[in-house]
């Protein structure tokens, strides 16, 4: 019994709290755990409350079956879990992505799931040269290839080129770094980061890969 009145309290807002992150993306509000739950449970307490209006007797004798007591899951196990996937799944699923869609349409700027400029910056990026101008006035840079790495959200904002190059006062490329095994750059340590295609810098043919 506790563990049921645990799913209907819980379960009908975690997957609307799901769906409705998924289709919007992270918000700032719901970086805490303990507010993300307390979302999902006012969604269920939502939820539940609109299906015992709504059909709320068909449920009861849905549950209690012929017998009394708790005999439905075991008359009717298939109409059971039928109907939980329709009010614990489905039905919380559509009503966030409905909510999504209104939400979005009353936007007027264009909003993309993905949660920063930075992840946007490196999704399916192509290999080509990355320079960062250093808060020191310095330049870096290097190979943005297949072995190079940037974090995502909410991790702090880290770039790893497989490769360094030398880099002149202007910001030019230069050669590569003799030896070089990789070039670790943190975002807080940087004010400026540009992409640069291949074939504009000077390079040795065949060098980056």
């Amino acid at each position: 019994m506790q563990l049921v009145l645990l799913v209907l309290l819980v379960l009908p807002g975690v997957t609307y709290q799901f769906v409705r992150e998924r289709r919007r993306g992270p918000v700032p509000g719901e970086r805490d755990l303990g507010e993300r739950v307390l979302r999902a449970i006012v969604a269920s307490i939502a939820l539940d409350a609109l299906y015992a209006v709504v059909a709320g007797p068909a449920l009861v004798r849905l549950a209690r079956g012929t017998g009394g007591g708790w005999d439905g899951f075991v008359e009717r196990p298939r109409v059971v879990g039928f109907v939980a996937v329709v009010l614990f799944l489905v039905v919380p699923a559509v009503a966030a992505a409905t909510v999504s869609l209104v939400d979005r349409r009353r936007r007027k700027a264009r909003f993309l799931r993905t949660p920063s400029a930075w992840d946007h910056a490196f999704r399916d990026r192509e290999p080509c040269f990355v320079r960062v101008r250093l808060k020191d006035g310095n330049w870096a840079g290097g190979w943005y290839g297949d072995r190079s790495y940037a974090s995502s959200y909410p991790h702090p904002a880290e770039l790893y080129l497989e490769s360094a190059r030398m880099m002149g006062a202007d910001g030019s490329l230069g050669a590569r770094v003799q030896g070089t095994a990789g070039l670790l750059l943190r975002a807080e340590d940087f004010d400026v980061l540009e992409f640069v295609e291949p074939g504009e810098p000077a390079a040795v043919p065949g060098e980056e890969r």
